[in-house]
């Protein structure tokens, strides 16, 4: 186990100021590094922090961020969730990681769950810099996941709403938003009691997170698609997949790593979709610092 400080930094993704933490183990010579960010509308001290710890005292430098227009990062329309400008956080923030001194640059790896998990085989499949990769209970297709969770009777009011938010936008008005979770009788996104307890829990956990996300941030997700990259990722990648999974179906993960090219690894959480942060944090956090510890 190594010490290691922990201290607030800031640096530029595309011209707006992220804010992240970051993590430097007491331990001579240089380190590799680890890049990750949390999944939907979640904030960098909500519960993955601790997976951020234990990295640190396993003797990697973990630089953990908000993304732009979340959290204590600056960007507008606040909360407004973009997969693909959040990759391009994921590759800025390994940009700003390579200039530490403390820092091997040859020596790089990405974590990221739900959301997030989509962004990692993204951002390595589409970035050699990225030797190393974890993936947990990751998006797969926004598409498939978005026809699973609406009705088809529901979905012409949907897009009808999406409509009415891009004309307001034309007219400069503030972006419609969508509560995370909620009572039903709320429409909100995630209306299951774990969703409802695991939300509200982050909390007392981030003074900034809050429970919202622009309308839009549901149009993005169902234009993202993950699993196209799947075969062009070359560095080591590891899955860990909730059994029990309908946020992040279980069976698109597990295709997923199906198709996956090799060196790669499955890791499997006998609960759904929220279980990897609490009740099987010690699995999942221990899986990922092996991971890691074997490819860098």
């Amino acid at each position: 186990m190594y010490k290691y400080r922990t201290e607030k930094v800031n640096y530029l993704s595309e011209q707006v100021k992220i804010t992240a933490l970051q993590y430097i183990p007491e331990k001579d010579g240089k380190c590799p590094a680890i890049i990750m960010a949390h999944g939907f509308g979640l904030t960098k001290e909500a519960y993955i922090d601790k997976f951020a710890e234990k990295f640190a005292e396993k003797g990697f430098v973990v630089i953990l961020f908000d993304y732009q227009n979340l959290g204590e990062s600056d960007g507008y329309p606040r909360q407004e969730i973009n997969p693909f400008s959040q990759i391009d956080d994921y590759k800025n923030s390994i940009t700003y990681a390579c200039t530490l001194d403390k820092v091997d640059k040859n020596k790089i790896g990405i974590w990221g769950t739900s959301f997030s998990g989509g962004h990692v085989i993204v951002t390595g499949a589409t970035d050699k810099r990225v030797k190393c990769i974890v993936s947990q209970v990751p998006t797969i297709s926004g598409f498939r996941s978005a026809q699973r969770r609406m009705s088809i009777e529901n979905e012409p009011a949907y897009w009808d709403i999406v409509a009415q938010d891009r004309l307001n936008r034309l007219r400069g008005e503030e972006p419609m938003m969508r509560k995370l979770v909620g009572e039903k009788n709320e429409n909100p996104l995630y209306p299951t009691s774990d969703a409802l307890e695991y939300y509200m829990g982050a909390f007392p956990l981030s003074s900034t997170f809050r429970n919202e996300v622009t309308l839009r941030a549901t149009e993005y997700s169902r234009m993202y698609e993950p699993s196209i990259y799947l075969s062009r990722i070359s560095s080591p990648i590891l899955f860990i997949v909730a059994l029990r999974d309908i946020v992040t179906p279980t069976d698109l993960c597990l295709d997923a790593y199906e198709k996956a090219l090799q060196p790669k690894e499955l890791v499997t959480i006998p609960d759904g979709h929220f279980s990897p942060y609490i009740q099987h944090f010690d699995i999942a956090s221990k899986s990922a610092v092996d991971w890691f510890l074997k490819f860098l």
